[in-house]
């Protein structure tokens, strides 16, 4: 099955355990809610009941089809009451660390939006019933963390994302949105018309996100004279791969910018890994989960005479969240992935299996993306996603570019009113 269908849908009115296994109050009510049922949209508000029973250690709550259990210590804990949250600067005013671990409240009651809990010491927690629907982990487990839609060669170019534009990018924040929200939906995004110099590379990166200093520095302008113990700085062709795999946090933000080209070939190789794992998980769900847990070391090892680095990263091929198994990181590089000595030999051969049909599904030809870039056309790759390589090439070819901050990329969005 896909991603999306491995969430787990609760669906219809779920009917409470029998009368004896509750502990002592229970109630129902008719309310309005919107309840997220898709991983990219949110359905219209829709009629649901609404049951809910004290058990010994939790809260079991029947809402919008969905049934959810809340402890009791978490339902104090996240009291949202003048004393216990600062709404203006959203950070905790109670101190968890003393709520009693047994804690249960002496008093409930339902209306048609919220849910009122009075405490052992007379405190009242009012909860809103959707925010509690939101924030439940059985809430979470149906939803997605991030909007995405894999793509193929097909996909993609019928889909006809446009590239934003220099001038309205730097200056409308409407643009800036736009251009966002189609990186986060497909991994990549273009600026067109930028001034082909380093300078104005930077500029329009920094409309978008901090950068990320690397022992590469903080822009890079490289053409192919191997100054650094890398295949990058060569004119060979380069499979898809990520960077900085070697790293512990990988890159979040690549930006590239071809100054100036003055021969042949050299084309920009780009591949939707979320895609490609999700085929995986959809043939053989067993390889899905050899690559999302066998950690796996990456390591670049540089001694150029000024240069001299040694890193090493360790993580899964597929990084998931555990609640929902969405993937949020594919860390892959054939180039610089490490002697694999922590593994036993009978996972390892699963292991292989597994890499195989992954490498086999990202190299697919109707998956491969080929992309031209030219001076003025800036290209934003999120780098926990989408491979890239490129093809060889001849003469001069010239690129400058950097890592962004992953979290200054969604800070952004987020501002701006994207789900990110």
């Amino acid at each position: 099955m896909s991603l999306a269908r491995m969430f787990t849908r609760l669906r219809g009115t779920v009917e409470l355990v029998s009368r004896g296994q509750s502990l002592a109050i229970a109630g129902s009510c008719h309310l309005q809610t919107q309840i997220n049922n898709n991983r990219r949209q949110h359905t219209a508000p829709q009629t649901s009941t609404c049951k809910w029973q004290l058990r010994d250690d939790y809260f079991e709550l029947s809402y919008g089809g969905v049934v959810m259990h809340f402890d009791y210590v978490w339902l104090r804990d996240h009291c949202r009451s003048a004393s216990c949250y600062n709404a203006k600067t959203n950070q905790r005013n109670l101190d968890t660390a003393n709520i009693d671990l047994s804690i249960r409240p002496i008093k409930t009651r339902v209306d048609e939006e919220n849910l009122f809990l009075t405490w052992p010491d007379g405190h009242v927690t009012r909860y809103n019933l959707s925010w509690l629907a939101q924030n439940s982990y059985e809430g979470k487990k149906q939803s997605a963390m991030h909007p995405r839609i894999l793509w193929n060669v097909d996909t993609y170019t019928k889909a006809q994302v446009p590239s934003a534009s220099w001038e309205k990018f730097m200056t409308c924040n409407d643009e800036l949105k736009k251009f966002l929200s189609n990186f986060l939906l497909y991994g990549i995004a273009f600026v067109e018309d930028v001034p082909a110099t380093e300078d104005a590379t930077e500029t329009v990166t920094h409309r978008v996100s901090l950068i990320r200093e690397t022992m590469y520095g903080r822009m890079w302008n490289f053409t192919s004279d191997f100054s650094r113990g890398d295949t990058a700085y060569t004119k060979l062709a380069l499979d898809c791969h990520t960077d900085t795999s070697y790293f512990q946090e990988p890159c979040g933000i690549q930006v590239f910018h071809c100054l100036r080209h003055e021969g042949t070939g050299g084309r920009t190789l780009l591949v939707d890994g979320f895609h490609a794992a999700d085929k995986v998980l959809q043939q053989n769900p067993e390889n899905f989960e050899i690559l999302s847990h066998v950690p796996i070391k990456h390591e670049y090892i540089e001694g150029m005479s000024e240069h001299q680095n040694h890193m090493i990263g360790i993580g899964p091929v597929l990084s998931v969240y555990p609640w929902n198994n969405e993937v949020y990181m594919i860390r892959y590089n054939n180039y610089d992935r490490a002697v694999i000595n922590t593994v036993p030999h009978d996972v390892v051969q699963r292991w292989y299996v597994a890499h195989r049909q992954l490498t086999t599904e990202l190299r697919k030809e109707e998956n491969r993306l080929w992309v031209k870039l030219k001076p003025g056309k800036v290209l934003f790759i999120d780098n926990w996603r989408v491979l890239h390589g490129r093809e060889s090439f001849t003469g001069l070819r010239q690129l400058c570019g950097c890592y962004l901050t992953r979290d200054d990329v969604l800070n952004t969005a987020r501002v701006l009113g994207l789900h990110a």
